[in-house]
């Protein structure tokens, strides 16, 4: 097990050749008969497997896998690097100029949101590609929509090279003082080395794109999206659609003023900055909201919210849209560009505090992680806050707060195809929470509670946080949820599905500069599906809950009580030290109650760490390996590993090497596998 290094983001490429992105695999799947029946999924499964947790936000997801087409479905696939791999429930359609995807409603919807991808242009920057979609006409008439085409684009789309990525596929590694790993796409050390046709290998291929229907449509009726005949994608792929109904735009509240009595243009000609400033000024002095009606308004930099609520009429009408600006100076905080945000005051100027956002989008336009920018959705520092109905797309984060701040709500918000994390509490954010929101195709933590001590001082520790009942659907890098230091925290009654690499599903991380864990952390009812990636530069797999020791040990209370891990690709649970500090670190006071495992790659545990665990009621099935793959700290002593197992009885279940917590395993048997062979586990199944 190889140093993984202590920055903020050591982002490792695996080996794959950018030819395979453009060809269909050995063994697709032929294409799917007209007849598929409609079928509506969760995460890509049944979602009888996920009751009760996740997202309630009249969704209504179905995958391009299980529609009818006359394109090939891509294999089920979770390596990095490629369009399955990337793709909600690791498969989607992929479809050739006059070919097809057809969804068959089976609810009344308006809306539609299409997940896809096409190529990117040769040099890099992104191309645009139209689609059609059109009502197939139903047996009384009643669907027949006139088609309408839309213009697909992969300018969001196509990261290169190492941390911190770059859109130009032949650039020079960015810096080559770092530890380089995977030779393979080094340029140095690749050959032939790359050029234009061999460039870095690419990663983040998807983009979403949402389409209001010309009136609502009711079940039964189909929805086809086609490929034009005379595209010039060379292939379109379909991961999936999700379908809602959405209501007309709200009217203003009689307690408001509107941007656009200040000079706001509705149209998204001029830029409605200036305007918003002066909204926000009147409201305040006359004790108002701020109203957004309908339309898309231009904005180019930061609002700066305290003690004011900013209302739209909803979020697929009220759209606050904006250029990436690049500044003639580096911004105080250290930004060379600026954008669309909504922002409190930082907490070094005093933080805001009474700031209500709801029911409007925010769409940016940021093409490129450049760490140092303040170009999120929503950042600052924001106590005594809600955020609620927000869409927010094409920003550098979603929402990135930064404490200290207090008491802050997100709710029932969207947050898709960011370049770097979705929602990120950092240092110091307090009796906050994210609750019913969707957050999908992150590159970087979906979700994340982050304790860092900043500028060598001292970490302000996360606490008494809760992110509960949101959906997390494939973050292209690192976790779904993961939690970095702090205190009394708890992640509950979530859906994390398909993290596509260096990352699982649920983290507790003792890194990247955090506070020690103290209190208790608790995972809560959640479940995983397809989680657990491959670590590229340990060159093993990780677990749908992995608890990681790098830069000190664990000794608080963790728990995870009911969670769910389903169709684990390695992993279930991953216990581990990293290699240069096992003997300095350990993991302990973790504890595993009334959990199900269904389906694991390798182990359900895999203990590479001092330590100890408990477990109580611990089903699993159908295990690929050994139940527990306990390394310990690899010294491999007479007296066994240094983890340690306890057994609190009714753990049940196994695979094909028998029970998965066996009585000659305990209390630390040495059973380790380095790198076990890898058992594609089957579909998850009702327990």
């Amino acid at each position: 097990m190889a140093p993984s290094g202590s920055r903020r983001r050591t982002l490792l490429l695996a080996a794959a050749a950018l030819a395979a992105l453009a060809t269909t695999a050995a063994g697709v799947a032929s294409a799917q008969s007209a007849q598929a029946s409609p079928r509506e999924t969760v995460a890509a499964i049944d979602p009888s497997l996920v009751a009760g947790r996740g997202a309630q936000l009249g969704i209504v997801e179905q995958e391009a896998e299980n529609a009818a087409t006359d394109g090939t479905i891509l294999p089920f696939d979770t390596s990095a690097y490629t369009l399955s791999g990337e793709a909600s429930g690791r498969q989607a359609a992929k479809l050739a100029p006059s070919q097809y995807v057809a969804f068959t409603l089976t609810r009344p919807a308006n809306a539609m949101t299409i997940r896809y991808a096409i190529p990117d242009a040769p040099a890099g920057g992104g191309i645009d590609a139209p689609l059609t979609v059109s009502v197939d006409n139903h047996a009384d008439g009643h669907g027949n929509m006139h088609p309408q085409t839309i213009t697909l684009t992969s300018k969001y789309s196509y990261l290169y090279n190492l941390y911190p990525f770059t859109n130009d596929p032949t650039a020079g590694v960015l810096h080559p003082d770092w530890w380089i790993t995977e030779c393979s796409c080094v340029p140095a050390a690749t050959t032939p080395p790359p050029t234009v046709s061999i460039p870095f290998r690419p990663m983040r291929f998807y983009d979403e794109q949402r389409i209001l229907l010309d009136k609502t449509y009711r079940a039964g009726d189909v929805v086809r999206v086609t490929v034009p005949a005379d595209t010039n994608a060379a292939w379109t792929v379909i991961d999936l659609a999700d379908f809602q109904n959405v209501e007309g735009p709200a009217p203003q509240p009689p307690d408001s003023v509107s941007v656009t009595a200040f000079g706001a243009d509705r149209r998204g000609i001029r830029d409605s900055a200036d305007a918003f400033d002066r909204a926000i000024l009147a409201a305040k002095l006359s004790d108002k909201k701020v109203y957004i009606p309908a339309g898309t308004f231009q904005v180019n930099r930061h609002i700066i919210l305290d003690d004011v609520t900013v209302e739209g009429s909803g979020s697929w009408w009220s759209i606050v849209r904006g250029h990436q600006v690049t500044l003639d100076s580096p911004a105080p905080d250290g930004s060379v560009h600026t954008g669309v945000g909504f922002y409190g005051k930082y907490a070094a100027d005093g933080g805001s505090r009474n700031a209500h956002l709801s029911n409007f989008a925010i769409e940016g336009d940021v093409r490129e992680r450049i760490d140092t920018d303040q170009v999120n959705g929503i950042g600052g520092a924001l106590s005594d806050s809600t955020i609620d109905g927000l869409y927010i797309q094409h920003t550098k984060v979603g929402i990135w707060l930064d404490g200290p701040m207090d008491n802050v709500t997100v709710e029932n918000t969207v947050i898709a195809d960011q370049i770097a994390d979705g929602i990120n509490f950092h240092q110091g954010v307090t009796n906050s929470r994210v609750v019913n929101s969707l957050i999908r195709n992150t590159g970087d933590d979906a979700m994340a509670m982050w304790s860092q001590g900043v500028g060598g001082q001292p970490g302000i520790e996360d606490a008494s946080n809760t992110f509960d009942h949101n959906t997390v659907q494939s973050p292209v890098l690192a976790n779904g949820i993961a939690v970095y230091g702090g205190r009394d925290n708890t992640v509950s009654n979530n859906i994390v599905a398909d993290p596509v690499r260096e990352g699982s599903g649920l983290h507790a991380g003792q890194r990247f500069g955090s506070t020690l864990f103290a209190g208790y952390l608790r995972f809560t009812n959640n479940t995983t599906v397809r989680a657990g990636s491959f670590e590229l530069n340990w060159k093993i797999g990780l677990g749908a809950i992995w608890i990681y020791a790098l830069e000190g040990s664990l000794t608080a209370n963790i728990e995870a009580t009911g969670d769910n891990f389903l169709q684990n690709t390695y992993n279930a649970i991953m216990i581990v030290s990293d290699f240069p500090v096992k003997d300095q670190y350990s993991i302990s006071n973790v504890h595993f109650k009334d959990v199900h495992v269904d389906g694991t790659g390798t182990s359900v545990l895999s203990a590479r760490s001092a330590g100890s665990a408990t477990f109580e009621n611990v089903d699993a099935r159908n295990v690929g390996a050994v139940g527990i793959n306990n390394c310990g700290s690899f010294n491999f002593t007479p007296a066994g590993s240094e983890f340690t197992v306890t057994d609190l009885g009714g753990n049940d279940g196994g695979g094909t090497t028998g029970p998965w917590l066996a009585s000659w395993e305990l209390p630390n048997t040495i059973t380790c596998d380095d790198r076990p062979a890898v058992v594609p586990p089957p579909p998850p199944s009702g327990w």
